[in-house]
């Protein structure tokens, strides 16, 4: 995509420039601050784990009420359970528990490192915007991909729609390529485990509109 300035050309499904978008500066031209989106990342992927990993204890474990042979007398050592941890089948110690991973990230933090992802990406040319990625009235995986490859030759391209754009969702959702967000979920990791970031153009009015109001929403 050609950057004038600050500024990128919106383009249409087939390539063709339709106008042009500002970057604002306090979303696109953030500092990248590595160590606080390392943070973020790492409470974004910890906040995914369901912690329900669970081993039973000795006492959870069924049997094993039985002495298993006398006390003395047989030359091996004392046991009272089959289902202590040192036998087949007995019980684990100190195994994994239930528990919540998820971190507390403030809001602004979020924002500022969204930003930074943003930033990033902008920097090497790789935030686009387009008018859309779809025409006539019927949804088509191929002539929306062909669209896309127009704008970027990225392996993996983050594509950002309107919630209601079910247009482009039905075309683009099956895409192994494609990872589709609507402008709400757009979020730090997403931006970073991808090659390249394509707006629809009503998706990024709305991302600009949201990370311009000082980190009062959530990222």
């Amino acid at each position: 995509m050609t950057s004038v300035g600050n500024s990128i050309d919106v383009l249409d499904a087939s390539g063709a420039k339709t106008g042009t978008v500002d970057l604002p500066e306090e979303i696109f031209g953030a500092k990248v601050n590595v160590p606080l989106i390392h943070q973020v990342v790492v409470a974004q992927l910890a906040a995914r784990r369901q912690g329900t990993h669970k081993t039973k204890t000795r006492g959870e474990v069924r049997g094993g009420g039985k002495k298993p042979y006398r006390q003395k007398g047989t030359g091996r050592a004392r046991q009272g359970s089959t289902r202590a941890p040192q036998f087949a089948g007995g019980g684990v110690v100190h195994g994994p528990v239930p528990r919540d991973y998820s971190q507390r990230t403030p809001k602004k933090m979020k924002v500022a490192a969204l930003r930074g992802a943003l930033s990033d990406r902008a920097a090497g040319g790789r935030v686009h915007v387009v008018s859309g990625l779809v025409t006539g009235e019927t949804p088509k995986t191929k002539s929306a991909l062909q669209a896309l490859r127009k704008i970027t030759q990225s392996r993996t391209v983050l594509v950002v729609v309107d919630e209601a754009d079910e247009m482009t969702w039905l075309s683009l959702r099956n895409a192994p390529e494609v990872h589709l967000l609507d402008a709400g979920q757009l979020n730090t990791y997403d931006v970073l485990c991808h090659d390249d970031v394509v707006f629809t153009q009503e998706a990024y009015d709305q991302v600009v509109a949201r990370l311009s109001q000082g980190g009062k929403e959530d990222a």
